[in-house]
């Protein structure tokens, strides 16, 4: 790789970091705006929530990673082109096509974090929200026990929680157990903690006192205590997640499980989902070669590039709505794949047809003389003398 080379390929990667930490920041945090009350009505902490919020990266990154990438190529030919660099190495004899070699390095390098998101890092994120969802949603002391309320856990057995504090710290705990027909606890704790180990799950109660009323004993035993483990390994409730079909890693995709439920019932989305997953390192290709073709061949300061920029947004805006119109109908069609599949192999073809062959793409003459005569009667218009 040239000097050359390695100045375009350092200036586009760059690029699109910053333009692909931008867009998902930004993405990110209107979906985690939505988790909030996972801190708020569910108690914990800022370190879950930001570490079940941040699971969902990945799957964003795998849809906004080639969009970045466009916009970073776009950025560098037009960086190029200001400073007329694309007009001095056209000059000294380099063509288009040879321009184009650091942009496709820079491609390789997304579409293979892209490859490996798409099969492995997306679905392990998404399975692990889904799992981590489920052992908050199975957390008794999670869903039912709310501030100022009285929670019937069972028959004869009561708690009530007089607030919810950061660091899963439950303040004033108030414990009623008549579950035991021949005796009577009742529990008053300062503040308590969840404690889950190998042996089950523990309220772990401190600052407090204990009292038990027997049956035929007029005066209760009072007992205070600074550290005191009430068992609650029976309220957590068994379960198993049914991984969809986004949870799944590629390979999973590839070779279902036949007696797989899901599988049975909706086997044309796990046949959309597949090629959704093989397609993904094909778009920034994709998106690559129509930005160039439309924006790397060389052009004078003078000629305007807002055409050219234009088009190349319709081009692949249209294009990858097409490609989610085409994912919707695999689910019913086993040839939508195909269509699509074809659909970026054209787009691919001719972007590197324009390429090779030197083409400018330039808006036609008579929508060029429209314009020029569209502006001249507003300014007619508004008074203003219209200079040739």
């Amino acid at each position: 790789m040239g000097s050359i080379d390695k100045y375009i390929f350092r200036t586009t990667l760059g690029s699109f970091a910053v333009v692909l930490v931008s867009l998902t920041g930004v993405i990110w945090i209107t979906q985690a705006l939505r988790g909030i009350d996972l801190m708020t009505s569910q108690g914990q902490t800022i370190l879950t929530f930001l570490g079940i919020t941040s699971l969902v990266i990945p799957a964003l990154v795998l849809i906004i990673a080639p969009i970045a990438l466009m916009i970073a190529i776009s950025h560098t030919l037009n960086k190029l082109a200001t400073d007329s660099e694309i007009i001095v190495m056209n000059a000294a004899g380099l063509s288009p096509y040879r321009l184009f070699r650091p942009f496709v390095y820079a491609t390789c390098v997304v579409a293979a974090m892209v490859a490996f998101i798409a099969a492995y890092l997306a679905p392990d994120g998404m399975r692990r929200i889904k799992q981590w969802d489920a052992d908050i949603t199975a957390d008794v002391l999670t869903n039912i026990l709310q501030p100022g309320r009285f929670a019937q856990l069972e028959q004869n057995l009561t708690i009530r929680i007089r607030e919810r504090k950061p660091g899963g710290l439950l303040a004033g705990v108030f414990i009623d157990d008549r579950r035991d027909p021949k005796e009577r606890v009742s529990i008053i704790a300062d503040h308590g903690t969840v404690l889950k180990n190998d042996s089950g799950s523990f309220l772990i109660l401190e600052d407090g006192n204990l009292q038990r009323f027997e049956t035929g004993k007029r005066d209760p035993a009072l007992v205070a205590f600074g550290r005191y483990a009430f068992d609650m390994s029976k309220f957590n409730q068994s379960h198993d997640v049914a991984l969809g079909i986004r949870e799944r890693y590629l390979w999973e995709l590839m070779y279902p499980d036949k007696n797989d439920p899901i599988y049975k019932q909706l086997p044309g989305q796990f046949r959309a989902e597949l090629h959704d997953r093989f397609m993904s390192p094909i778009y920034p290709f994709v998106f690559a070669t129509l930005t160039f073709a439309f924006l790397g061949t060389p052009r004078t300061t003078r000629q305007s590039r807002n055409f050219s920029i234009g088009s190349s947004i319709l081009a692949v805006f249209g294009l990858r709505m097409a490609g989610f119109a085409c994912s919707v109908m695999a689910v019913k069609s086993p040839l939508a794949p195909l269509v699509q599949y074809l659909m970026l192999l054209a787009a691919i073809s001719t972007g590197l047809w324009v390429i090779v062959a030197g083409i400018v793409i330039e808006p036609p003459a008579a929508l060029i003389e429209t314009i020029n005569n569209f502006n001249a009667r507003l300014l007619r218009l508004f008074g203003r003398p219209a200079t040739a």
